[in-house]
């Protein structure tokens, strides 16, 4: 593998979208993993503003019918946050592991299957 000293092009992921057929059960869960309630709330559109990124939940999946990538979250106690979305109505798909160097990683599911991961290191 070669370095480049081109700088980067990406600014990181600012907008993930979640298709969701119940929006007010999604809504619970995202409001708990992001701890923030939406900065956009319409029957066709929830939005949360998170540490400079757009988190959009679209019912349906919108026109384009749209899936959703796994995307990990760094937490800081990744038990407290399981916790905190397994009581909002997640679903634990891959309980907490240590996959080296300290790191921590899980999987929970929400209302609709989506797979959320959280991430943690020590």
């Amino acid at each position: 593998m070669t370095s480049s000293s081109t700088p980067s092009t990406t600014l990181g992921i600012k907008t993930v979208l979640h298709p969701v057929s119940d929006l007010a059960k999604a809504k619970a869960v995202y409001a708990a993993l992001l701890g923030t309630q939406p900065s956009t709330d319409e029957s066709y559109y929830v939005g949360f503003e998170a540490e400079g990124q757009h988190i959009g939940l679209v019912p349906g999946g919108g026109p384009q019918g749209l899936t959703s990538p796994v995307a990990y979250w760094h937490v800081t106690d990744i038990e407290a946050k399981l916790a905190e979305l397994t009581a909002a109505g997640a679903i634990v798909k891959d309980a907490a592991s240590d996959v080296g160097g300290g790191r921590l990683v899980a999987t929970v599911t929400d209302p609709d299957g989506n797979v959320l991961g959280i991430l943690q290191d020590r």
